[in-house]
């Protein structure tokens, strides 16, 4: 990953103070480019306009997320244990930021109903790291499923409505004893899916 300019990374800081402050709709790039002690053609030389800059602060918070599901990828545990981690790691992390932090959940949500770059590259990232599980899984004899496309649709298609930014704000007053203990049998049935070959 490139290094940032210390401009650009000051830049990052402070409009991500904004937008979470702030939200959406009284974000601008002059408020930003004051606090960072600059000008607003300045903020433009590293980001061509606001959306941009918005999606650079959601960039971020994608990319921490990432990595922490990288991490539990890399991991020496079983495949099945790995996919459950990775499941509720990522419910978790998107549920967290809805309740903690409304205004970046809210350009989280924009940017994947409008399917900017970064909502499609962290779907690709995020599909990666499933797909490499599962096949972890295959490899070891854990899994066996019939096809194994169709298995990781059905494991990415069951969870979406954990993960989804859209799903998560339609059930946001869900007590969440009640979500854990749906999101908890969903992921029993996706391990016995992918354990006897259902799919």
């Amino acid at each position: 990953m490139p290094t940032r300019e210390p401009s650009e990374t000051r830049i990052l800081s402070v409009a991500s103070e904004h937008l979470r402050q702030f939200g959406l709709k009284r974000f601008t790039v002059v408020a930003v480019a004051a606090e960072a002690g600059m000008t607003h053609a300045n903020v433009y030389r590293y980001f061509p306009s606001r959306g941009a800059l918005v999606d650079a602060v959601v960039d971020v918070w994608l990319k921490t997320t990432e990595r922490r599901l990288a991490d539990i990828a890399d991991g020496p545990d079983p495949a099945a244990d790995k996919l459950e981690r990775l499941i509720l790691a990522l419910a978790k992390g998107n549920r967290d930021l809805l309740s903690e932090d409304p205004h970046l959940f809210a350009a989280l949500s924009q940017a994947v109903a409008k399917r900017h770059a970064i909502s499609r590259r962290n779907r690709t990232r995020v599909r990666a790291l499933f797909e490499r599980v599962i096949d972890e899984g295959i490899a070891s004899g854990a899994f066996e499923p019939r096809d194994r496309d169709r298995a990781i649709a059905f494991v990415i298609d069951a969870t979406h409505r954990f993960i989804h930014p859209a799903a998560l704000a339609l059930e946001a007053d869900v007590p969440q004893a009640s979500v854990d203990t749906r999101l908890a049998t969903l992921i029993r049935v996706a391990l016995r899916v992918l354990e006897t070959g259902i799919i």
